[in-house]
């Protein structure tokens, strides 16, 4: 049951249906493959990665246009630094959009009737579906997006309802949080559309000739604020508690009883709170598209919601329309019996995010660690289970270190089985723990997880601050760093810290509490990219023989040493060596000088662009069959990725100008230019017209923007523009000057992978960490040098990079890898190469050119570098740095 041996590590790498999980074990298959593996994923993965890989063939020109510009096209957006970043979505999220898409949009599935062609188990009825409508339910695992997904489906919907003339969609969204908590975090990034365009989700204006960003015109309306104020447009955030119809009632923080209020189900006493019978909204608009998020507590048919929803359903079906669409989502989309809803479309387990470090790794104590846990004789719960809780505060501990050096505040959770427990368990922290003392939280639930404050009658100020104190534990703002409940916050309470789970009880039936619901507290990421990071789980047997039953589904369970002397579950923090007493770190450090740039690029006007003098090899224009011009497809020339499609119109007339458009789109992000798209697109329709193939062309011809669409013609235009502006734009300043001063002390701790590292006896970093064998191989050698005093790798922490134009003509940035210091008079740069590139001369002859300048403007220190290939560097084996100068000299000189 393990993971295919080809399983990628990256989130964003397309996966093959072939190499996902899937439950090899046949006697799981034959008596629980219902509660393992959704019964139609298998064959719709594969179907939709055959529609994938022939461009989208069968989708609408919106749909199209919407998954290029999200999936197919570079997206750079600023980090915190200033500087720019790529963004991209998981694979897990796109392959989700894609399966909506595809079932709506070439499918043309309608009800349950449809669904079902897909079933490759056999086992799946009619009567499983009890819903009529149109419903998607995406399983996805805690911490891998989901809310990302929510927003890509709504916009989708809203242009495809906007765009193309006979969509079903809808222009209105009823997006639905099980409670208070989600809906505040839901609020959060759809509050002023912030997620549509903080991330990349609509569509630049011009793609495909539309305004995209014009023409995305909605409102917010959230709880009691709902108000309509147009018939299309309207983002209905609520409760599900609110969606009731009839005489259901939703909590209220003025009713006798309250603990439905924070996160639990409707009441059944009377309340004068709410203002908003959704019915009526509905019987005010003629389109309507649901959006559930957390909905797993969306499966019973005699529940509430449903009996809701298909009212919504029905009354728009009286005004001869229908519910557009419902999408569901949710890391653990099953009935009370374990089995999965069969609606479920698109599946990213849990055992898949965890080996591509999209959330933690769960980590249990080793044998031998859990043998030293005694569940003592007493009638007191904080003394029956001391072992459990101490060895849950040393975990904590150590994980607050580690990650306090990042700015990070480690959270510690503990699940107790009654509210007089929990609040015993909070006695026990405070006074036994300084460091715990007035830092624990208490939030009451109910048996199956959700919150209960019927015992305190809190009031509504009260309850609010609970709920703010939840979800801002995170922050060193916050005096609280453990949270204690009875048995687990079910759902919505999503805080990214915890490091370390403490279960003191087993879990009935009836609670239908999920090892992954548990689990999923601790389960998000506190750091962005592919560190590992860990989540440690303590507890009772009877816990732990509960969390250990998720590996029916694959996931693996790390078990290594607890307790006083292990180290910490962290990931590998490289920090300067403070601790260490042996190290002298004045004399190891090193300072590095920043010189101001070189290399920038002067925006003159575009309009200085000869197109006919860009001296390109022009290409061949060939004729195509009508068939062959009917659908232009346009590849990345470097992974032959589909990235445009654009179509004939009903009128057989094909739109070039899209066509341009997306050259000339392509060209700005390559080079990051950040205006001039009109001047451009006129010099990119010019060259295309007249320049590009050995001919003029007429542009409104179907067979000219099939010739566009063949990988040389793309080729030779986009790297002709390309060279050209560069060559119109990047200049050398000439000269340099000391700008600021790096001292490799005063570098910030930072998180790494967890990958090769030595610990050094001459640096000032407590770790060097070796982006290849190569370089640790080079750093063992560094230390045994005895003409080296001190040495350093080039962390992108240091902040120490060099601008050059690489062979593109364009402009980059270069890192070298070490700094060693040979006296306090003289310094080395050392790049390492195992395998070089093609930019290693330009690289080179950057580097050298940065040692002049800056010995030109001060002499205080002399800097000097050295490039080193690691197939030389096993021939000479150099004894000494000296000697390695020496054996490298012929490359510096042809550097010269």
């Amino acid at each position: 049951m393990a993971l295919h041996k080809d399983f990628p590590e990256s989130p964003h790498a397309i996966l093959d249906p072939a190499i996902r999980w899937f439950p090899a074990d046949e006697a799981l298959r034959e008596s629980s493959a219902e509660k393992l593996m959704p019964p139609l994923v298998p064959q719709l993965r594969r179907k939709v990665k055959e529609w994938r890989d022939s461009g989208y063939v069968g989708a609408t020109d919106a749909s199209k246009a919407l998954l290029n510009w999200w999936f197919n096209t570079p997206h750079l957006l600023p980090k915190a630094d200033g500087t720019m970043a790529e963004f991209q979505y998981y694979f897990a999220q796109r392959e989700a959009l894609e399966t909506i898409i595809y079932l709506y949009d070439v499918v043309a599935v309608r009800d349950k009737f449809d669904l079902m062609r897909f079933d490759g188990s056999g086992a799946v009825s009619a009567g499983m579906f009890d819903e009529t409508w149109r419903r998607f339910v995406v399983k996805m695992a805690t911490g891998a997006g989901k809310t990302k997904v929510m927003s890509l489906v709504l916009a989708w919907s809203f242009y495809h309802k906007l765009y193309e003339p006979e969509s079903e969609l809808a222009r209105n969204f009823l997006v639905i949080a099980p409670n208070i908590i989600v809906l505040d975090r839901i609020y959060k990034d759809f509050q002023g559309l912030r997620i549509f365009f903080e991330d990349p989700v609509i569509p630049d204006n011009g793609v495909n000739g539309r305004n995209w960003r014009d023409d995305f015109q909605l409102t917010v309306h959230r709880q009691d604020e709902v108000r309509i104020t147009r018939p299309t447009g309207n983002i209905f955030l609520t409760n599900v508690h609110r969606v009731y119809a009839g005489n259901d009632i939703p909590p209220s923080p003025d009713d006798d009883d309250t603990m439905d209020y924070f996160l639990g189900k409707r009441p059944s006493g009377a309340t004068t709170d709410s203002k908003v019978d959704l019915g009526m909204i509905v019987r005010d608009i003629d389109e309507l598209t649901v959006l559930n998020d957390e909905a797993h507590h969306i499966h019973d048919p005699r529940m509430a919601w449903f009996k809701s929803i298909e009212d919504i359903h029905n009354r728009l079906k009286q005004k001869g329309a229908a519910l557009s669409l419902q999408v569901d989502v949710t890391a653990t989309p099953k009935h009370n019996n374990g089995a999965i809803f069969v609606q479920t479309v698109s599946d990213y387990p849990l055992v898949e995010a965890i080996s591509q470090n999209v959330v933690k790794h769960p980590v249990l104590p080793d044998a031998a660690s859990r043998a030293k846990l005694v569940e003592r004789k007493s009638a007191k719960f904080t003394e029956k289970y001391a072992d459990y809780l101490n060895l849950g505060v040393i975990e904590w501990r150590k994980a607050y270190s580690e990650h306090e050096k990042m700015d990070k505040k480690a959270i510690l959770f503990v699940m107790t089985d009654d509210t007089r427990n929990c609040d015993d368990v909070k006695t026990y922290l405070e006074g036994n723990y300084p460091d715990l003392k007035d830092a624990v939280l208490v939030i009451h639930t109910k048996a199956n997880g959700e919150i209960s404050e019927s015992t305190s009658g809190k009031s509504k100020e009260e309850l609010d601050k609970l709920r703010e104190q939840a979800n801002t534990i995170d922050g060193f703002d916050s005096p609280y760093k453990a949270i204690i409940s009875v048995m687990v916050l079910k759902e919505g309470w999503d805080v990214k810290n915890v490091t370390t789970i403490v279960g003191l009880r087993a879990y009935s039936a009836k609670s239908n509490i999920l090892p992954e619901q548990t689990l999923g507290r601790g389960l998000r990421k506190m750091y962005p990219g592919g560190i590992e990071e860990y989540v440690s789980v303590v507890g009772t047997n009877a816990f732990m023989d509960f969390v250990e039953s998720i590996q029916a589904e694959g996931v693996v369970l790390e078990r290594k040493p607890m307790g006083e002397g292990t180290e910490a579950k962290t990931p590998l923090v490289v920090e300067i060596d403070k601790e260490n007493s042996k190290k002298d770190l004045d004399a190891l450090d090193i300072e590095i000088p920043v010189l101001t740039p070189r290399i920038y690029r002067e925006y003159k006007n575009l309009s200085d662009l000869d197109v006919s003098a860009l001296g390109h090899q022009r290409v061949l224009y060939l004729q195509f069959s009508e068939e062959e011009q009917r659908e232009i497809v346009f590849k990345d020339i470097t992974t032959g990725e589909v990235t445009h499609t654009t179509f004939l119109d009903t009128a057989g007339i094909a739109d070039y100008r899209s066509v341009l458009g997306y050259f000339t789109q392509t060209i700005m992000k390559d080079l990051r230019l950040v205006s001039g798209y009109d001047v451009l697109y006129a010099k990119v329709k010019a060259f295309v017209q007249d320049e590009l193939f050995g001919r003029p062309v007429d542009l409104e011809s179907p067979n000219t923007l099939r010739n566009l669409s063949e990988l040389t013609a793309t080729k030779t235009l986009l790297d002709t523009f390309k060279r050209a502006i560069n060559a119109l734009t990047v200049q050398d300043k000439g000269d340099a000057e000391i700008r600021d001063r790096i001292k490799l002390r005063d570098t910030r701790p930072f998180v790494a992978k967890d990958q090769g590292y030595l610990m050094p006896k001459k640096s000032v970093f407590n770790r060097i960490i070796g982006d290849s064998h190569f370089e640790l191989v080079f750093a063992s050698f560094l230390e045994n040098c005895d003409d080296v005093l001190s040495y350093a790798k080039n962390y992108l922490a240091v902040h120490f990079k060099l601008d050059y134009v690489n062979r593109d003509g364009d402009i980059s940035n270069y890192y070298p890898d070490f700094f060693v210091k040979l006296s306090a008079k003289r310094i080395a740069v050392v790049e390492t190469k195992g395998q070089a590139d093609l930019d290693v001369p330009l690289k080179m002859q950057r580097l050298r050119q940065w040692c002049e300048d800056i010995n030109r403007v001060q002499t205080d220190i002399q800097y000097d570098f050295v490039y080193v290939d690691q197939e030389s560097f096993e021939k000479y084996r150099p004894a000494s740095f000296r000697q390695l100068i020496d054996c490298f000299k012929e490359y510096r000189e042809a550097t010269q």
